[in-house]
């Protein structure tokens, strides 16, 4: 059975200063500790390619997403202080777009619109 898919991902690509990346990687273990808490969070993870990281993160909703964000905002600064955020992508349907827009304009996220597919 599927479902209508209002699920938000946001994909964040990190590029970690040299000699940063152990410092980086503890505050990966505070991230996924602190999204554990959140209701709307469907999974979360970091992923690793030497000093490159992603952020692999899905949420019911963009208010999900927001809430996150909030959640981790502190952290989120000390790590762009060992890091650049290179890359910014979020998807969801337009309606939820719609809602995230404006929060994440400074940020200067891509944003794709899911047309196509399904969730069960």
């Amino acid at each position: 059975m599927s479902t209508a898919d209002t699920c938000v991902t946001i994909v964040p690509y990190f590029k970690v200063a040299e000699g940063k990346l152990d410092a980086f990687k503890a505050l990966c273990e505070q991230f996924v500790e602190k999204t554990q808490t959140e209701p709307k969070a469907l999974y979360y993870g970091f992923s690793f390619d030497g000093n490159q990281v992603h952020c692999r993160e899905g949420y019911t909703d963009a208010e999900g997403l927001l809430t996150h964000l909030d959640n981790v905002g502190a952290l989120l600064q000390q790590a762009l202080t060992l890091a650049e955020l290179t890359r910014l992508e979020i998807h969801g349907t337009e309606e939820q777009l719609a809602s995230l827009r404006g929060p994440l304009a400074d940020l200067k996220p891509q944003f794709f619109t899911l047309e196509y597919g399904f969730r069960r």
